[in-house]
């Protein structure tokens, strides 16, 4: 059976976003004839909290390679805290090392973080493997020139620079590429249109997908605690995730519509509670709140609970299933998709979806159902968000007086293609093809 070797610098326990790709690819891979070998940093190593539930969720069977990263009480004082830069020399020695003694017949590296990338050209040089870049984010994107860490959700001068240096560095990447994959095609196109000189052999889109091991995984660990309150009479929306500077817009206007229905339909408003959960990356009482000052200057702070702290991937999972409805907002950015969105549509509840118009989101939810299953509202740059509060005031009337649907009343056979089994099939094609080439 051809070997893969996986590079992830995040991996469960870590419970970051990035972690998922190869948590449900890798075990996947054997069924469609590929054996993985997951590279990725010792969890002494992370930074924040680590989710041991989702830890004893990979299977035993699954080959897993832990390399040391720098600590980062160390590497803080001199202002470097990303893991691509602390884990790379740990990650080189591994990856070296297991490549000097075993055969390998692929390397597929996921980003972020974006520097583990430059592992690709360097292992591919010096040990002929072929190399795919998987991208989850955009390594040059809208961070560091329309948005940013600085006042109002704008650049600031070290985010500037970041981005100057990932349109230096991803060119060394990307063109060492056999094949790209990310996961929308509105990630991998810019970045090739901006690298005309790389020829990978292959491109695919590949969301994060979802796995049904996670909600039998679920179903054997029941909670002892509630997350959202059962038995009040009120429908709960709940909203599960960060909220960065590119979401505001969506933010805004959804709050925008709960005021005014508040202003028109006290009662009927009096009767929604909008959770929030998990809107910092940060996992501790310090993370800060996102969405309640926004609701605090729209009147309606009293219809709005906010848990900014991180969740675990199990309690979010949780969350979903206690809500009444789910409420999933999007960024300005086409190419967003976000990674909990299937297990949302997976639910059961009914979804308010406020999206990029061009997202592929947008596209996938159409396909699997309308109202009452989803209330889709999608915007642009013509029509932005705020122009949008109508729809969802109508929306929001609408789950307030109907919070639920019948099975019938969408197409779950439009998640197949999303399924960590069928994803993994596609990704283990591309492995043919790039190893192909090797032996050829």
């Amino acid at each position: 059976m051809p070997r893969v070797l996986i590079v992830s610098p995040h991996f469960p326990p870590d419970s970051t976003a990035g972690t998922h790709r190869a948590r449900l690819i890798a075990p996947r891979l054997r069924e469609h004839g590929w054996e993985p070998t997951v590279l990725t940093v010792d969890p002494r190593d992370y930074e924040g909290d680590l989710d041991p539930v989702l830890g004893q969720s990979v299977p035993a069977d699954l080959r897993v390679i832990r390399a040391r990263a720098w600590p980062v009480r160390l590497t803080r004082p001199f202002g470097v805290g990303d893991l691509g830069l602390r884990a790379f020399d740990g990650l080189w020695r591994e990856a070296s090392h297991l490549l000097s003694h075993e055969r390998f017949d692929a390397l597929f590296i996921t980003i972020y973080p974006a520097y583990t990338a430059l592992l690709g050209p360097l292992l591919k040089k010096r040990f002929g493997v072929p190399f795919v870049l998987d991208y989850q984010d955009p390594w040059v994107g809208e961070w560091g020139l329309t948005v940013g860490p600085g006042a109002n959700g704008q650049p600031d001068l070290r985010s500037r620079l970041a981005r100057a240096v990932a349109g230096y560095l991803e060119p060394v990447a990307l063109r060492a590429a056999d094949a790209v994959t990310a996961v929308s095609r509105g990630t991998y196109e810019p970045a090739l249109q901006r690298n005309p000189r790389a020829r990978p052999v292959a491109t695919a889109e590949l969301p994060i997908g979802w796995d049904e091991r996670d909600f039998e995984f679920l179903r054997a660990h029941p909670a002892t605690a509630r997350l959202i309150p059962t038995g009040d009479g009120l429908v709960h929306l709940a909203c599960i995730g960060t909220l960065p500077p590119t979401m505001h817009a969506s933010l805004r206007a959804f709050l925008t519509a709960l005021a005014r229905l508040r202003d028109r339909d006290p009662a009927r408003a009096g009767a929604i509670r909008v959770h929030f959960f998990g809107t910092s990356s940060l996992r501790s009482d310090r993370a800060p709140l996102g969405a309640l000052p926004v609701a605090r200057e729209l009147g309606v702070e009293g219809l709005v609970t906010e848990a900014p702290a991180r969740l675990n991937y199990f309690d979010a999972l949780r969350a979903l299933d206690e809500a009444t409805a789910l409420l999933l907002l999007g960024t300005t950015e086409a190419h967003y998709t976000p990674s909990r969105m299937f297990t949302a549509m997976l639910s059961g509840r009914p979804l308010l979806a406020i999206y990029h118009a061009a997202s592929p989101a947008t596209a996938l939810l159409r396909r699997f159902g309308g109202p009452p299953a989803v209330y889709l509202i999608g915007f642009d740059n013509d029509r932005p968000a705020s122009g949008c509060v109508d729809e969802i005031f109508d929306a929001l009337a609408a789950l307030a007086s109907r919070p639920a649907y019948g099975p019938a009343q969408v197409d779950r056979g439009v998640l197949a293609p999303a399924s960590a089994t069928v994803l993994a099939g596609r990704l283990a094609g591309i492995f043919d093809r790039v190893s192909a080439r090797r032996d050829a």
